[in-house]
């Protein structure tokens, strides 16, 4: 049985520090678009997309992911507190960002971009979401290393034990995550774009927020649900509840 006791800082200059949360999310940003800029030449190269254009992208991005993934949080998951401590807002280095609030900015970072620049905007959303998984498993192997987003007890053989948390063996949720929304959504996604014949402009996206919804539910069955907020009804956590609103709306579009 593995004891968690990996180090989330890779590098401590005393004044400054390189942690595996932060290395995730820039190495997943910057893999996933030049994987996108591949993928552009190969199947969306009828859209005469710039890439000049796409380089400026990055930042609207960034900034959709950011922003959107840390108001989401402090929105969805500890309103209360920030409230109360709206200065930690920015203290983003502290970790506490939402998936559903990520995808949320960027979708909206999205639709400034294309329509600033004369592009689809379901044709961006289609080639972010065919490369959006890089970024999540990335982040869940961060979530991993930092011993957060930790899961429910298990009496199974493969459990880990998280000291800080207690002594008692859990899944290791952020593990099945990686793999569910990270490795087996991107293999999905890739393989429909290759093989399917005839893809309608949104097609995919839509593809990618039911494919998300369903292993994100399947993942928060053994994941512990956040303190502060515990379960919002009938043993359903916050993040399911997001998540069957995201399935709704991929099935409905």
């Amino acid at each position: 049985m593995f004891i968690h006791n990996l180090n989330p800082i890779i590098i401590n200059f005393g004044f400054l520090e390189i942690r595996w949360y932060s290395l995730a999310y820039i190495a997943g940003i910057f893999l996933g678009f030049y994987y996108a800029k591949y993928l552009i030449k190969k199947y969306w190269d009828k859209e005469k997309i710039n890439f000049k254009n796409l380089d400026n992208f990055l930042i609207y991005l960034i900034l959709g992911i950011i922003f959107g993934g840390r108001i989401g949080y402090v929105l969805f998951y500890n309103f209360n507190y920030y409230s109360h401590n709206p200065i930690e807002i920015l203290f983003l280095w502290q970790g506490g960002m939402s998936f559903h609030g990520g995808a949320i900015g960027v979708f909206i970072a999205s639709i400034i971009f294309a329509k600033k620049n004369k592009i689809k905007v379901l044709v961006l959303t289609d080639i972010i979401v065919c490369v959006a998984s890089i970024g999540i498993f990335l982040g869940r192997i961060a979530n991993f290393i930092n011993g957060e987003l930790y899961g429910k007890k298990t009496f199974s053989n493969y459990g880990v034990i998280f000291p800080k948390v207690d002594m008692e063996p859990r899944h290791p949720s952020q593990l099945y995550e990686a793999i569910l929304e990270g490795l087996i959504l991107f293999l999905l996604l890739n393989i429909i774009l290759k093989y399917k014949k005839k893809i309608f402009n949104g097609e995919l996206s839509c593809y990618f927020l039911i494919f998300y919804s369903l292993f994100r539910i399947i993942s928060e069955m053994f994941r512990e649900p956040d303190k502060q907020i515990g379960y919002i009804i009938f043993n359903v956590s916050l993040g399911t509840c997001l998540s069957l609103c995201f399935l709704v709306f991929g099935i409905i579009a």
